[in-house]
């Protein structure tokens, strides 16, 4: 199958100014994690970095990854890549997958998974990713995201509270083991250029939690369970040294 990968980047960090930038071995971190995306065994999807300054196209350009100049004022990330799509022309019946700019460790085979669940998944709009939660501290951290499934693995709800809940047992984790929510998406393109524009849903501002929005309004969303738990990304200077010294080795 053919999909396109998009690769959302921003200069502004908070906790990491100039992120994409972040030199890891001679190398900026986007241009690692398009570097990593393009090791996809079989048919290589085509990559593209959606970026909000000149800086980042230029150093994807020097590294031979392919990138487009999106607006700096898109209040969301699937602004900036609907606004990628109407760029590079694609068609509403095309699938593309949401690869963070920060994740120079991704797993290429997770990518290709999400892609393929959507391309078989005609009545789902968007596709995902989710691990077994194996830790009872990890299941009540609300910043571990959660997802329960319906039979045919279809996302029912998403919650940074711990779903299900075991009520005779809430100091044990769930049999089946709950699921933590990996922050990968699939969408096909006519649904892409939709979305930013249905309103938000109470339960999305509630929980501050983005996918809720495409459940509110009746989307469905199918969920890759996969038995390996995805290397962090990075968010802060620590995880960088980490990260550089990864690659170090």
């Amino acid at each position: 199958m053919s999909f396109t990968v998009l690769i959302p980047a921003r200069l502004a960090s908070t906790r990491l100014p100039n992120k994409p930038l972040a030199d890891i071995a001679g190398t900026p971190m986007v241009v690692r994690v398009a570097q990593r995306v393009l090791s996809i065994d079989g048919t290589k999807p085509r990559v593209v970095v959606a970026a909000d300054s000149p800086e980042i196209v230029a150093a994807c350009q020097l590294h031979g990854v392919d990138a487009v100049l999106t607006r700096i004022d898109h209040p969301s990330g699937s602004d900036r890549l609907a606004e990628a799509c109407a760029l590079l022309g694609l068609a509403d019946d095309e699938i593309v997958v949401n690869v963070q700019g920060d994740e120079p460790l991704i797993d290429p085979g997770l990518v290709a998974a999400v892609a393929t669940l959507l391309q078989n998944t005609p009545q789902a709009q968007m596709s995902t990713a989710a691990h077994a939660i194996s830790s009872v501290a990890e299941f009540h951290n609300p910043n571990v995201v959660k997802v329960v499934l319906d039979a045919q693995n279809m996302g029912l709800y998403f919650s940074r509270s711990p779903i299900a809940y075991p009520r005779d047992a809430p100091e044990q984790l769930p049999h089946p083991a709950p699921l933590r929510h990996i922050g990968i998406y699939g969408y096909r393109v006519g649904f892409l250029r939709q979305f930013p524009t249905m309103s938000q849903a109470p339960i999305e501002l509630t929980e501050s939690l983005e996918q809720l929005r495409a459940l509110w309004h009746g989307y469905r969303i199918a969920v890759h369970v996969t038995d390996c738990a995805p290397a962090a990304g990075v968010d802060t200077p620590e995880d960088l040294a980490r990260v550089r010294q990864l690659f170090a080795l």
